[in-house]
This record gives structure tokens, C-alpha cells and sequence, in this order.
């Protein structure tokens, strides 16, 4: 079974590239998760044949969102948090509240939870670091863990984090910079420490592997870039992992798809 991952920046624009059809047709999913969409449903028609389409889209159009879309019938689809005793968790800042930005969303199988997340980004000016560091990483884990009292968990996405120097092209200057301060990459570390782990890193090490490019200097040409997207699974579904892949030559967006297999 082959899952992918990919931040689109506009499933419209993508699609309007031409460049869609082909991404799919080359990496053979089976199973889709997409962030930052930026559109609803009604806004486009996705051509994918056998595929179930399922989406959590922001309340203010063109921005945010995730969708899942999938060969195999998931048990169940929820968006956003789910399933915590106190109800909904607020959660605002002076940016907006998260809840209605679409950045969650979970499809239970058979064996396991799939859960994809875009990550709210610290800003540049870290004016969002705050809710990030001290609401969203602690309730994302607190979703993730009450899934895995049921089964195991598989979780994708872009995290918006670049969690140690390898992920990055140039650490030492970007130290305290939105997607590498010790708030955002201790949040990542938690996840690990819960029991998390990071597939690409099962069969790849060192650096030079990354996802996300700046749109200026030529920065995907040079590969000068940040491995901020990422599949990691819960410790029980470790031996059924095959293969973690970046696959960094298929354009469209500034972040490129991410995959993983698992045996039967």
C-alpha cells in the first residue's frame, strides 16, 4: 500500500499546470493526503478514477486546508480534533483560530489511523510561534495518542519544522528562525519521545534529502532546501514499513510529494 503526502500551495494552480494527472500516474498511490488546498470542494473537480474524495477545507477561501483521497474505503473520515472528553480545545491567536483553518483530518482503516496535518507556520516574524509551541503540538499529540489506544497511527504532513541540522541546507544561520527555533523542533522531538518514528530516516541519513524550496535564488536548483514534510508511524507498524521516499523531481509546488509503502 503506497501513501503519499504532498503540500500543493493551490490544488488549483496544480491542477491548472497540467501537472496533477501526472504526479498521480508516476507515484501510483493508493492513498492521497494533501495540504494547504486552498480551495473547497465546489471549487474544482479533481479527475481520479476509483478514487473516494474527502476534504476539510479552511472557512476563508483560498487559504489552508487538507483533503484525503483514496483508492481503499476508509472506516471513517473526521475533521480537525475529535474525541477529547472537555469538548473542543480553543485555540487563537491574534492570527486566527486553527479549528477553522482545515488543518486536520483522520480516515481510520482497517489496521490503522491515517492522519494528515498542516502545521500552522511560526510566521517570519514568529508572531505565531507562541500558539504553535503552547496549543497546537501538545493537542496534535494528545490526538494522535488517544487514536493509538484503538490502533496504530500513521501520520503526514507538512509539520513546518525542520527537526534536526540535517534537515535543513543551512542550520547554523537559520537558528531561531521560524521552522527551526528549539520551541517548533522540541514539539517535533515530542512526538519522537512519545513513540513516533520517522520513516525517511529508517533508510536514509545525512543531509541534502529535503522537501520544501525557497521560490527565490534559485533555491531548488541549488538545492539549498528544508525537509519540513514528513510520514511517521507508530513503533508497531515500524516492521511494516518498505520503503520512505522524497520525491523531489516532481514540481508544481515549492514543497514536493513524499511517500510510503507498507507490506501487506
Amino acid at each position: 500500500m503506497r501513501l503519499v503526502s504532498w503540500n500543493v500551495n493551490g490544488i488549483r494552480a496544480v491542477t491548472n499546470k497540467g501537472l496533477f494527472a501526472p504526479f498521480v500516474e508516476e507515484l501510483q498511490p493508493d492513498v492521497i493526503c494533501l495540504q494547504e488546498t486552498k480551495a473547497h470542494q465546489s471549487q474544482i473537480e479533481v479527475e481520479l478514477s476509483g478514487f473516494e474524495e474527502h476534504w476539510n477545507s479552511a472557512e476563508k477561501k483560498g487559504y489552508s486546508g487538507t483533503a484525503i483521497f483514496s483508492k481503499v474505503a476508509p472506516l471513517n473520515v473526521t475533521a480537525g480534533f475529535t474525541g477529547f472528553d472537555e469538548g473542543v480545545i480553543e485555540m487563537a491567536d491574534a492570527f486566527g483560530d486553527p479549528h477553522s483553518e482545515g488543518r486536520v483530518m483522520t480516515a481510520e482503516f482497517e489496521d490503522f489511523f491515517l492522519v494528515t496535518v498542516y502545521t500552522p507556520n511560526a510566521k517570519g516574524d514568529l508572531g505565531r510561534l507562541t500558539l504553535r509551541h503552547s496549543q497546537w503540538d501538545p493537542t496534535f499529540l494528545r490526538h494522535l495518542k488517544q487514536l493509538e489506544r484503538t490502533k496504530p497511527v500513521i501520520f503526514c504532513g507538512d509539520l513546518n519544522v525542520a527537526h534536526t541540522p540535517d534537515d535543513l541546507a543551512n542550520p547554523k544561520s537559520n537558528v531561531g528562525k521560524a521552522g527551526y527555533t528549539s520551541e517548533e523542533r522540541a514539539g517535533f522531538q515530542s512526538f519522537v519521545d512519545a513513540g513516533f518514528v520517522d520513516t525517511f530516516r529508517l533508510f536514509h541519513e545525512g543531509n541534502g534529502h529535503y522537501t520544501w524550496w525557497s521560490n527565490f535564488s534559485k533555491a531548488r536548483e541549488r538545492n539549498v532546501g528544508w525537509r519540513i514534510d514528513y510520514f511517521l508511524v507508530s513503533e508497531g507498524l515500524v516492521d511494516r514499513v518498505e520503503t520512505a521516499e522524497i520525491h523531489a523531481n516532481i514540481m508544481g509546488s515549492d514543497h514536493c510529494p513524499v511517500s510510503l509503502t507498507l507490506k501487506s
